[in-house]
């Protein structure tokens, strides 16, 4: 017999602000690269009636006192679009569940959003003023809330969707602007931001400028693609967020004899490997999401939420 803390959307939130997420995704990131933690291959889950697509992460980061599974999941065929999830959090010394993370999917937006702001962080140029968001869900506004922690001199954000009233609303919300085309939104952009669901290069060498760092969030499965490959073939430096992970599911996918030339963004946060050396290097980084994201999450979250918060299920 046990007892299991049950925190809700609104406490989690509360505890994990977007700063604090960032630093602990980035810690995540250097463990993952320097052999501090475990996360097993993502299993994928498709429910093609309601085209619904399941991720399953888990992970441990090596001297934690939890280990977390996460269940998140995105249903595009009903109407708004649904996403929910779930993170579990499991004593790493017993295996007894210690805490049902009920946050409505919320971990993996800010997670997600944070990866983004570490990649920003470690390959962006110092002043970034021009950001393209090529995107109108959730993740477009994440990514810039993110960006403006670790780059706050932003001053213009173009928004490109193929909606464009979706365009106008993630616009409003971010303080942009909605751009014609995604050579509208991308040209001249210190910061190129890919966050679709799409299976067909939207972003094309041709696009980015010289300097740019692009942040490749929406291939996370087999068959997703957001760039053109020519544009990893240019890149200066091809940042990736777990090798074998990317080449399954992420850019690389498409573009696996570039493998070779990739460095990890952990290495890079860790020291281990080269990031940007010069202001006119075009910087790729092709983010798939890990497991130990989600448990740097949860243990920031039980790090800093009230003691009373939530409520105590026996088990």
């Amino acid at each position: 017999m046990g007892t299991v803390r049950v925190l809700r959307e609104a406490d989690i939130r509360a505890a994990l602000p977007m700063a604090a997420c960032i630093d602990a995704v980035e810690a995540a990131f250097v463990a993952s690269s320097t052999g501090g933690a475990e996360h097993p291959g993502v299993i994928h889950l498709d429910v093609p009636e309601s085209r619904g697509e399941i991720h399953i992460k888990a992970g441990h980061l090596h001297g934690g006192r939890t280990y977390a599974v996460k269940v998140s999941s995105g249903f595009a065929g009903v109407e708004p679009p649904a996403y929910d999830g779930i993170v579990v959090a499991f004593d790493a010394t017993t295996g007894a569940p210690v805490a049902f993370l009920m946050d409505n999917g919320f971990i993996t937006d800010q997670r997600t959003g944070a990866a983004g702001g570490v990649a920003a962080r470690r390959f962006a140029r110092e002043r970034v003023e021009v950001v393209a968001v090529l995107g109108t869900g959730l993740q477009s506004r994440k990514q810039v809330e993110a960006l403006r922690v670790v780059r706050p001199d932003v001053r213009e954000i173009r928004v490109w969707g193929r909606d464009g009233a979706k365009a106008g609303a993630a616009a409003d919300d971010v303080g942009g602007r909605v751009a014609a085309t995604v050579h509208d939104a991308a040209d001249a952009a210190d910061v190129v931001v890919t966050c679709t669901a799409s299976r067909a290069p939207l972003l094309r060498n041709e696009d980015v400028a010289p300097g740019a760092l692009v942040i490749a969030l929406g291939s996370d499965g087999p068959g997703k693609q957001e760039l053109d490959v020519e544009l990893l073939r240019r890149a200066d430096v091809l940042a990736v967020d777990a090798l074998d992970q990317c080449l399954r599911l992420g850019e690389l996918q498409h573009a696996p004899e570039l493998a070779g030339g990739a460095v990890e963004l952990g290495a890079v946060c860790a020291g281990t490997a080269t990031g940007r050396t010069d202001d006119r290097q075009v910087v790729v980084c092709d983010l798939t999401g890990l497991g130990v994201q989600d448990v740097a999450a949860a243990n920031a979250i039980l790090a800093n939420v009230p003691a009373d918060a939530g409520t105590t299920i026996e088990t």
